[in-house]
């Protein structure tokens, strides 16, 4: 399975963005995530969802960020709100049953 994500960019702190991860067969009931690595730093967790529907956060983007998934499109996304500079990184989803990963797709928070 492939996974392509988008939606990234260049965002002023405090604004909003929404990432968005395709798969390119069906994710079925598979844990999702998001993760991020910032420059000179180790990939971090962001945000999973597994096939219930529950969703677990870090503790740094808690009450900022939304998890959300559609199994018919086998896609998640990402909802980013009241970004700051701290959030930037190139942001990669994961499948957890095929351990998959996509390209990753860049968020940089400045003013």
């Amino acid at each position: 399975v492939q996974l392509v994500e988008g939606g990234g960019g260049l965002v002023q702190p405090g604004e909003s963005l929404t990432l968005t991860c395709i798969a390119s067969g069906s994710i079925g009931t598979s844990d999702m995530g998001w993760y991020r690595q910032a420059p000179g730093k180790q990939r971090e967790f962001v945000a999973r969802i597994d096939s219930n529907l529950r969703a677990d956060y870090s503790e740094s983007v808690k009450g900022r960020f939304t998890i959300a998934r559609n199994d018919a499109q086998n896609t998640i996304n990402l909802n980013m709100n009241s970004l700051k500079p701290d959030d930037t990184a190139l942001y990669y989803c994961h499948l957890a049953f095929a351990d998959a990963w996509g390209q990753g797709t860049q968020v940089t928070v400045s003013s």
